[in-house]
């Protein structure tokens, strides 16, 4: 495997690195430690694995997956400041979310209450770390994960579930057909592209840092073209909504598709048709489920859709 350049991120600033959030249940350790052992351990990214477990029994999985991997490995306790290049597992009996780099355990809900901690750090994740938040969602059956995955995506992170070498494939099919997914792929690839994303993440933030400062103007010959083919193919006509969340959303799928400019996207969407319908589903994503700050939604009822901001 290729070596990625080692960064100085311990000293970044709070949120100024990505978060790789991965959840699993049943058939997870075998999904979680093929990814890992394809992962090299000097991304630049945190990691946080939470996994569906026996609330009466103490976890191994720090010990187990301290063996496949060069990244520090620690359980998690209340108030844990995350860091780059490291790996935290949830501990027993716990739910955890992360609240400005920091770990939050509280006791898992008392039964017969659903029991969904994929989800909740999920949620947490995509409304703290926002583009930053990355989703994984490996083997298990439970029904966890989808809206978490929703949650990310719409907050302008990125979204991966296994696929079919999942030994438990529901959570992952189901995420899939809540089209809560932009990557179907297996662990290897899964830790693959999460090397690529991080060597992406500097152009990635340096092309929304631009967007803020109208670097792609409104009235952009190819922005103008991406939303002509969009009305194109949908019906559906964008040129009256926010435009910088329209300029984040398409950031955001060119670096999904590796370009590196507006005028490569718009000519790729020319030729495919799919890409221009995963954009159009990309500016309909409903927030509101997600986030309880209503100022960050914004409701335009000619087209009776809400777009994050």
């Amino acid at each position: 495997m290729k070596g990625i350049p080692v960064t100085n991120t311990e000293n970044k600033k709070t949120n100024n690195f990505p978060v790789v959030a991965i959840g699993a249940s049943a058939g997870g350790i075998e999904a979680i430690t093929e990814l890992l052992k394809n992962l090299h351990p000097e991304t630049g990214m945190s990691f946080i694995y939470i996994q569906h477990l026996d609330p009466d029994r103490e976890s191994m999985l720090t010990q187990i997956l301290s063996r496949v991997t060069e990244m520090p490995v620690q359980e998690a306790k209340e108030k844990m400041k995350v860091k780059p290049n490291h790996l935290y597992i949830i501990p027993p009996n716990r739910e955890m979310t992360l609240i400005g780099g920091d770990l939050r355990l509280t006791p898992r809900p008392a039964r017969p209450q659903n029991h969904l901690p994929i989800n909740h750090f999920f949620i947490s994740l995509a409304e703290n770390y926002q583009e930053k938040a990355i989703g994984v969602l490996l083997s298990g059956n439970a029904p966890d994960g989808s809206a978490g995955l929703k949650a990310i995506k719409a907050a302008g992170g990125i979204s991966f579930a296994q696929d079919s070498t999942a030994k438990f494939p529901g959570m992952p099919v189901n995420a899939v057909a809540e089209e809560a997914v932009d990557l179907v792929l297996s662990p290897k690839q899964i830790a693959q592209e999460l090397e690529k994303l991080a060597l992406q993440q500097e152009k990635y933030q340096t092309a929304l840092h631009e967007l803020n400062d109208e670097m792609i103007g409104d009235r952009d010959e190819y922005l103008l073209s991406i939303l002509s083919q969009i009305r194109r193919l949908t019906g559906v006509d964008f040129s009256h909504y926010k435009i910088n969340t329209i300029k984040r959303r398409i950031v955001r799928r060119m670096i999904l598709q590796k370009m590196d400019s507006l005028k490569e996207y718009a000519q790729y969407l020319k030729h495919h048709s799919n890409e221009t319908n995963q954009l159009y589903q990309d500016l309909l994503i409903n927030v509101t489920d997600f986030f309880r700050d209503e100022e960050k939604v914004i409701n335009n009822e000619e087209y009776n859709t809400i777009i994050y901001r």
